[in-house]
């Protein structure tokens, strides 16, 4: 609701679990959503991934106490446009709303040492995946640089974002 207080923002909804998302997103059609990664019944990176393969998807914020750098990898395959610590201060989520709304993305940097983590875990065919996502490549534009579906895609974006959950603090920063 601290969302109303910005003369630029309307909220138009909440869901309280996971399941209750995609159907509040297909009735309101907001143009960015804001997801926790806890949520009951799921968690907020298989969501964003799922939101993401609709069309038209709106952008997807990550607004959470447990958001650090070991979210942006994992975050890039789910689709996120951003990502927020629950912990700063609430213009730095204004401002990522604001940024992702226009198209631009809001994730904290891509240190080598995240890439490298990540290119141990992911099976080597998938690196061409991760590196088109790190360009931004639209999710339609990588299945047709592989010349697969984009449902062969979005299973293999899946495969990604699980062999890419590690325990937290477990990637370098």
């Amino acid at each position: 609701m601290v969302l109303d207080d910005e003369p630029d923002m309307k909220h138009v909804g909440a869901a309280a679990r996971a399941e209750e998302v995609e159907p509040l997103i297909h009735r309101t059609r907001p143009d960015v959503v804001v997801l926790d990664y806890h949520l009951p019944g799921g968690d907020g990176l298989e969501l964003a991934r799922r939101i993401k393969a609709c069309a038209p998807a709106p952008q997807i914020v990550l607004y959470s106490a447990s958001a650090d750098t070991s979210f942006v990898v994992p975050g890039l395959v789910a689709g996120l446009d951003g990502l927020v610590n629950k912990g700063s201060q609430p213009g730095e989520l204004f401002e990522a709303i604001r940024a992702v709304a226009y198209g631009e993305r809001a994730l904290p940097p891509i240190t080598p040492a995240l890439l490298a983590a990540a290119g141990r875990t992911l099976a080597p065919e998938d690196l061409p995946i991760l590196g088109m996502l790190v360009d931004s490549t639209a999710p339609r534009d990588i299945a047709a640089v592989l010349r697969c579906s984009a449902e062969e895609l979005q299973r293999r974006l899946a495969r990604m974002l699980a062999a890419l959950r590690v325990p937290r603090g477990a990637l370098p920063a």
